[in-house]
């Protein structure tokens, strides 16, 4: 976001870049496929949860608005959201046999990962996790 102030002083427009922020939270991905999985997930510089869903599943309904939430006041974590349905390589990759199935990367390694329907505090926990470890 470009902003332009006027200092009185100096009668002049200052220009100044500024970040809303949107600009600065967690940046939530959806996977299309296999080649943007490496670019935004194994390639990332910030640690990256990857949420496998399917649209056809209740349990995914209620977690990933909820990983949404509480990735959202952090620029240090990302989240990736795949499709089982349509990323069946990526599926057969990362042996997801049940759905959610949340991986937690961190240069590219899967560091963490649960599978099913999980309570707030467990997701806090992961975050915490991910933010202690790349701050170290």
């Amino acid at each position: 976001m470009l902003r332009i102030f006027r200092n009185a002083i100096l009668d002049k427009r200052i220009t100044r870049k500024t970040f809303s922020f949107s600009a600065i939270a967690a940046k939530r991905y959806v996977i299309k496929d296999h080649y943007e999985f490496d670019q935004k997930v194994i390639n990332s510089d910030n640690p990256v949860i990857v949420n496998f869903h399917a649209e056809w599943c209740d349990p995914c309904k209620i977690l990933t608005p909820k990983m949404t939430e509480l990735l959202e006041p952090s620029d240090e974590i990302d989240l990736a959201i795949v499709d089982v349905d349509d990323n069946a390589e990526l599926v057969h990759t990362f042996e997801v046999k049940a759905v959610p199935a949340i991986l937690a990367f961190r240069n590219g390694v899967v560091v963490d990962k649960f599978i099913g329907l999980v309570d707030a505090n467990m997701i806090e926990n992961l975050i915490g996790k991910l933010t202690k470890k790349k701050a170290t």
